[in-house]
């Protein structure tokens, strides 16, 4: 398998992406009603069962994406304990950071993944749709709805780049997985973002328009990670009897 996000080439086989599609779509909207209803003692548990999720879902992928996934999941906790426990930039409900977030950031890839395979053969309208809709959720949130989200549109400029220079379905997948998920969590009260970003003082919606660029960001840096251990493995040798 020669590309890191194999889209194209999973069309043939498409049940693996419906199975993890539809599992994480189910999980996500059961696991976060049902965190609305326990304490810590049951995020925990939650915690756990999330990460049985992941760990089945991934036995369906193949090993780049299995490391690409568990990258993201690396990545985005540390992401998560800055953006959250020390910036400020958004809370959770018990004022923690909840057990099933690092697994779900894995889950949310899986779904981003899933999404841009099941739309391998109109790939290009996939990029389309998710470009036009992170451009006029921007644009909304910058001139026409009741709260100004700057920074959400600055966020939103940053993947309409993105998508131009990368053209990679899988961006645009992870752009539609986590608008929705941000929609649903922050109605839910799962989590709230800040009104203002703490130190700018730039104004964001709750969620805010370019919460995606996060997401995209992770991935990015899974990508480069693996690109890098790829190139370090292949490096000759160097013997003493060079």
């Amino acid at each position: 398998m020669n590309r890191l996000h194999p889209a194209g080439e999973a069309a043939t086989v498409p049940r693996p992406a419906v199975i993890t599609l539809a599992t994480v779509s189910v999980w996500t909207v059961g696991g976060l009603w049902l965190d609305s209803h326990v304490g810590a003692s049951g995020q925990l548990a939650l915690g756990l069962l999330t990460a049985c999720v992941l760990a089945g879902l991934l036995l369906l992928q193949s090993p780049d994406i299995r490391f690409l996934a568990l990258g993201v999941v690396a990545i985005a906790t540390v992401g998560e304990v800055v953006g959250s426990l020390i910036w400020g930039l958004y809370g959770y409900r018990l004022d923690n950071l909840p057990a099933f977030v690092p697994p779900g950031h894995g889950l949310v890839y899986l779904a981003g993944v899933s999404l841009a395979t099941l739309c391998a053969s109109r790939s290009s309208a996939l990029l389309v749709a998710a470009a036009a809709l992170a451009g006029v959720w921007g644009l909304a949130g910058a001139f026409v709805l009741p709260v100004t989200d700057v920074a959400g549109a600055i966020g939103c400029a940053f993947l309409l780049v993105v998508f131009a220079r990368t053209r990679q379905p899988v961006y645009a997948g992870v752009f539609v997985v986590v608008a929705v998920l941000e929609l649903y969590g922050t109605a839910l009260g799962t989590w709230t973002w800040a009104s203002t970003v703490p130190g700018l003082g730039l104004s964001q919606g709750n969620p805010p328009s370019g919460v995606a660029s996060g997401y995209v960001v992770f991935d990015v840096l899974a990508l480069s990670l693996l690109a890098w251990l790829r190139g370090s493995l292949r490096r000759p040798l160097v013997t003493a009897a060079k």
